[in-house]
């Protein structure tokens, strides 16, 4: 009978090797397969912890630095990336104009307020001619009197009691015009002959005015709302004329920063306002900064959109939407600078912990 050959070269094993080979091949396998079960389940209890969002940028307050006052650009006092504090002058308008009208203001009010102490005066002068026609009319009527008992016996001509009678007659009518006149100017002091004039319609109309030009003088100067960098400078130079409204330039704020990370709904779960975060900005990819869940928005960012989605069609189709998080970061000195509108991933440490019985129906 033949005997089998072997090609040169090729290692022949032992009967007995072979066969705990044949048996080692099965316990690998189902090993192999044990591994990769225990650290999908090991990942799978520890990766429900923390949450990664990469859609997450720095924010910072900012303002389009404006004025309520129109006027031309005197002086401008900043420049392009200049660092200012609370308060600090950034712009300043030419305020000639404003002082003038300011100026014709008060002097309308001295105007007034004389106006209205020479009407309480003349208010105290109808009453003293109202007592003096009175007093006349006291002496035309006893006057009267005497002539109407005489003129029945003839004693004094017709005509001299007439004109008696007509002369009661115009005192009578001549209180009465006065006592009416004294009535309208008393009116026209509010009902009270010894008002104060600074409380009076008048006076505080013109009052306002001075107010008002009082306050465009001291709106002639912009000044910083908070500290921060200014932007945009160049746009505004002097001799320019600001309408009221229209901004000068920009405010941001080195010191109101935040991160505003836009997870999924999904993702939300377990995120409470007050759990830690930690925070690497791609611009800084070897530091990392620290903080807290401040908030979570009450609605989702699409809510918020000029032409909301309109899900009553039957073509409707579920999508995961995204919330907007605020995340407080701890700034330390020494810290790189955050500039609004750096990209950022947020890794939110929830606390959480799953367990093998959330597999539980």
């Amino acid at each position: 009978m033949a005997s089998a050959t072997t090609a040169p070269g090729t290692l022949v094993l032992p009967g007995a090797h072979r066969s705990r080979l044949r048996l080692l091949r099965p316990v690998l396998m189902l090993g192999g397969i044990a591994a990769v079960v225990f650290a999908s389940g090991w990942w799978w209890l520890h990766s429900g912890r923390i949450v990664s969002i990469d859609d997450s940028y720095v924010r910072a307050a900012k303002v389009a630095v404006t004025d309520d006052v129109a006027g031309i650009v005197g002086e401008v006092l900043v420049h392009e990336g200049q660092h200012v504090n609370k308060g600090d002058v950034l712009l300043k308008l030419r305020d000639r104009q404003i002082r003038i009208a300011l100026a014709g203001a008060k002097a309308n009010v001295g105007q007034v307020a004389l106006t209205l102490e020479s009407m309480k005066r003349d208010y105290q002068r109808m009453l003293r001619d109202i007592t003096a026609k009175q007093a006349q009319l006291q002496s035309d009527q006893a006057t009267f009197d005497r002539y109407a008992n005489l003129v029945k016996s003839g004693g004094v001509p017709r005509a001299d009691y007439d004109d008696a009678r007509f002369k009661v007659a115009a005192d009578t009518a001549n209180v009465e015009s006065l006592k009416e006149q004294a009535e309208v100017q008393l009116a026209r002091l509010g009902g009270n002959a010894d008002v104060d004039v600074t409380t009076m319609p008048q006076y505080l109309q013109a009052q306002s005015q001075v107010d008002e030009a009082q306050r465009q003088l001291d709106h002639a100067a912009i000044y910083a709302p908070f500290g921060g960098i200014v932007t945009n400078v160049e746009a505004t130079q002097p001799g320019m004329y600001l309408t009221v409204g229209s901004a000068a330039f920009g405010l941001v704020s080195d010191d109101d920063v935040w991160v505003e990370a836009n997870p999924k709904e999904t993702e939300l779960t377990w995120v409470n306002p007050g759990d830690p975060v930690t925070i690497s900005v791609d611009t800084y990819p070897d530091h990392v900064w620290h903080g807290t869940v401040e908030s979570i928005a009450p609605a989702a960012a699409s809510e918020f959109s000029v032409l909301p989605a309109q899900n009553s069609s039957g073509n409707w189709v579920k999508v995961v939407q995204r919330l907007p998080v605020r995340i407080k970061v701890d700034r330390k000195p020494g810290d790189p600078d955050l500039r609004a509108g750096m990209s950022v991933e947020a890794n939110i440490d929830t606390g959480h912990e799953r367990h093998a019985s959330d597999l539980m129906p």
